[in-house]
């Protein structure tokens, strides 16, 4: 086995694949939901990030992925020639999730990793061979019956952090008046004081046992948002329990500053250190308090968070850090139904019931800066048509909301993504204000959400140019 270094990394040398290049596709499993993950001709260049500024919160390394073909923890070829597809996968994901290479030589492709990794050959093509592969993962994991997901209406992606519990009743209401079959009523970001600071509301929401009492009033379920592993620099959290955040990979001491989770909400953000007994214990007080007030649905969001490089209080691997963290959410919230979003997607097959497997949608059709990692319909679109060998086997697939109001661009498409891709069906407008072809659109994708098995395979091989 030769030994390459790239950097800090060393790759060894896993083996190489005769390859038709006309013909050859290759598929990059991305780190986390909003990781870019696609299957690419040989012709075609994988998308990569280009602001440095984003890396962080979209890669499993934050100086991001290299320019050439590399998937995070699993890479699959189909060499186009009738040979069988091959696949690399992380060999035990819930302790490292390697990036794996593959460089095109001449008519060969050449494959490295940088940990340990397993082969397996399938004889049919490459969504069909991932599909059993991950059959294969699914049994190895233990992963039980998957439990039928209820449709949703969320308030993020009218309202975003400016909601108000107001905007709630209002939508409770219109859901009664235009009798639409949601289940679940889920706030979303807005009703906290500060990121990390999740059981301190904003001074737009009273009370959240009241609201809650009033969703159930009407014969709904509570569901909530919180990204229970981020830190906002400007939260108490951070404040008081400095020891709590994941430090930098520099000598222990007060200089050590925290690991760097990215940048959002207009403030630094840390990543907690899930290993600490004492952010374990508050892990529990507030998904307590919160399945206490009645919510029985959680979306965990930027739960990478809890998987960032760094110095922890127990020396554990990042991945089994996060894993730990997500554990500790479960054992608080018990039977409640558990969404994962921003979150690893190899370490968590087995921990959650439902997976965001995509960038969020946004009102726009590309991605701003072309950042194939961040919102748009075009990001959505890929990585949920590339990750559906996922749905019915490790998690119900969330495509993410369906937007059907007039200002959508190219509407129409996103609803089809979401009729075909979506196992997970929500709706996020204001219903009340939504026009004919919205409402009834709504009305018929919450009405036909599919059974958590998995999706025929159908569609495109490799992503669009």
């Amino acid at each position: 086995m030769v030994e390459t270094s790239t950097g800090q990394q060393s790759f060894a040398h896993l083996g190489e694949v005769e390859v038709d290049p006309a013909r050859a596709v290759l598929h990059e499993e991305g780190w986390q939901s909003w990781s870019p993950t696609s299957a690419y001709r040989l012709d075609q260049a994988p998308w990569r990030g280009r602001d440095p500024g984003h890396f962080a919160m979209d890669y499993k390394d934050p100086r991001g992925l290299p320019a050439g073909y590399a998937g995070e923890g699993l890479l699959a070829v189909d060499p186009g020639t009738g040979a069988p597809v091959r696949v690399w996968s992380a060999a035990d994901p819930t302790l490292a999730v390697p990036e794996i290479r593959a460089e095109l030589r001449g008519d060969r492709l050449v494959v490295t990793a940088d940990g340990p990794v397993q082969e397996n050959s399938y004889g049919t093509g490459l969504q069909q061979a991932l599909g059993q592969w991950a059959d294969g993962v699914a049994a190895a994991a233990g992963v039980g019956p998957l439990r039928p997901a209820p449709t949703i209406w969320c308030s993020w992606y009218h309202y975003f952090t400016e909601v108000t519990e107001a905007d709630m009743v209002e939508n409770i209401d219109a859901m009664d008046r235009l009798e639409l079959p949601v289940d679940v009523v889920q706030l979303d970001d807005g009703y906290r004081a500060e990121l990390g600071d999740w059981l301190t509301l904003s001074d737009r929401f009273a009370s959240l046992p009241d609201l809650v009492a009033r969703i159930r009033d009407r014969g709904r379920r509570a569901g909530i948002w919180v990204a229970p592993f981020l830190v906002g620099a400007r939260s108490e959290v951070a404040r008081q329990h400095p020891d709590w955040l994941i430090r930098g990979s520099g000598s222990a001491g007060d200089g050590d500053p925290p690991a760097s989770a990215g940048h959002n909400w207009n403030q630094d953000l840390y990543g907690l250190d899930t290993t600490h007994p004492g952010a374990r214990q508050w892990l529990a007080e507030v998904f307590g308090t919160l399945a206490g007030y009645g919510f029985d649905f959680f979306k965990i969001d930027f739960v990478y968070g809890a998987a960032l490089p760094g110095r922890r209080h127990a020396d554990v691997p990042p991945v089994a850090a996060y894993r730990q963290g997500v554990q500790a959410v479960r054992a608080a919230i018990g039977d409640a139904y558990l969404l994962g979003c921003g979150a690893p997607i190899l370490p968590s097959i087995g921990l959650v019931d439902a997976m965001r497997v995509s960038p969020d949608i946004a009102l726009h059709y590309e991605p701003v800066g072309g950042e194939m990692a961040q919102p748009s319909q075009r990001t959505a679109v890929a990585n949920g048509v590339a990750r559906a060998y996922q749905h019915g086997r490790w998690w119900v697939n969330d495509p993410d909301c369906l937007v059907a109001r007039p200002e959508v661009e190219r509407r129409e498409d996103w609803a089809v993504h979401v009729e075909r891709y979506g196992g997970l069906r929500g709706s996020s407008d204001r219903l009340g204000a939504l026009d004919d072809w919205g409402l009834e659109t709504t009305r018929r994708l919450l009405s036909t959400v599919p059974p958590p098995t998995p999706f025929a395979v159908t569609g495109p091989t490799a992503s669009p140019d």
